[in-house]
């Protein structure tokens, strides 16, 4: 019988993917039983790229090769230490890009529009007749995006679209982009009625979402985080929110996940969803086609299709 690579698929919220994986592979579940007796044959692992991979666990698995990131963010693989080892990872690149997208400006719309909150209004019977609820229109307002990749491209098409005036700050210029590109950070939340946050994260931009920007957003602005919550000082957040400093927040990214429902439970002027952003039935089967398709270039000693750096 001609042998299967051993592959190892790290967390328990893939278990879906064991049976497509079974066909071509010896597939191991890392939450098994048996599971750390048979890390040390294992040649390729599957992985969320948001979990940390601990080194000592990499570690024991000298026969790893390639580590194969089912979603699109890696910020939970160290890529100094895989690329010393000569490891190779992959990732979805930019599977979800239209979906996190449309989950922003869903998150926007739910919170500037009170649809929330008019939600539980009619289902407390509180619809009283009388004057309507007035909400903010979106049309006109400033648009500011943190990070213009594939998911900031796509919110700001939208949210031009929308009749929004869109601006946007990286660290790097983007001769490509129609839209102005603010001086810092700060200039652009001074500029924004609402901030949307969509860079990768990583050592130069954690936490750089502090008490200063929310300031400079303001009391009528709203940050909305469809990126990682590491960008933003979560603490500062709570309180900026709850004294006033920052008209609103709608989160689907926090510092911890699961975050602690109790840490939010008299926070004013939020809207959460559970980093559910770019989970849709379409995202989720191109992930698992990229997956799929770089497993098999990796075994087959063909270049990945969508590497990492």
């Amino acid at each position: 019988m001609a042998h299967k690579p051993v592959v190892l698929v790290v967390q328990p919220l893939l278990a879906p993917l064991l049976p497509l994986l079974a066909v071509d592979y010896d597939v191991v579940a890392g939450w098994a039983a048996d599971a750390a007796d048979r890390l040390p044959a294992i040649e390729a692992l599957v992985a969320a790229g948001e979990f940390p991979l601990p080194r000592d666990y990499l570690e024991s698995m000298p026969r790893l090769r390639l580590i194969a990131c089912f979603t699109v963010g890696y910020d939970g693989v160290d890529m100094d230490w895989a690329r010393a080892r000569g490891i190779a990872v992959c990732h979805a690149s930019g599977a979800n890009a239209d979906d996190v997208a449309d989950h922003a400006i869903g998150l926007i719309l739910a919170h500037r529009r009170e649809i929330v909150a008019g939600d539980a209004m009619v289902r407390e019977g509180h619809w009283a007749q009388g004057p309507k609820r007035l909400t903010r229109s979106l049309g006109g307002a400033r648009l500011g995006v943190m990070g213009l990749g594939a998911i900031g491209m796509a919110v700001a098409r939208r949210a031009e679209a929308m009749r929004m005036q869109v601006r946007w700050w990286g660290p790097r210029p983007r001769p490509d982009a129609p839209w102005p590109r603010a001086d810092s950070l700060m200039a652009l939340a001074r500029d924004s009625d609402i901030l949307v946050l969509s860079p990768r994260v990583d050592a130069s931009n954690s936490g750089a979402v502090d008490a200063a920007v929310m300031e400079a957003l303001g009391p009528q602005g709203l940050l909305v985080n469809v990126a990682r919550g590491q960008l933003v000082d979560e603490d500062a957040l709570i309180a900026a929110l709850k004294d006033g400093r920052l008209g609103g927040a709608a989160l689907d990214v926090f510092a911890q996940e699961p975050t602690d429902a109790a840490r939010w439970a008299d926070v004013p002027h939020i809207v959460l969803t559970p980093h559910g952003a770019g989970a849709t039935d379409q995202s989720v089967a191109r992930m698992t086609v990229m997956l799929l398709d770089n497993l098999k270039a990796h075994f087959s000693g063909r270049a990945l299709p969508t590497p990492v750096g």
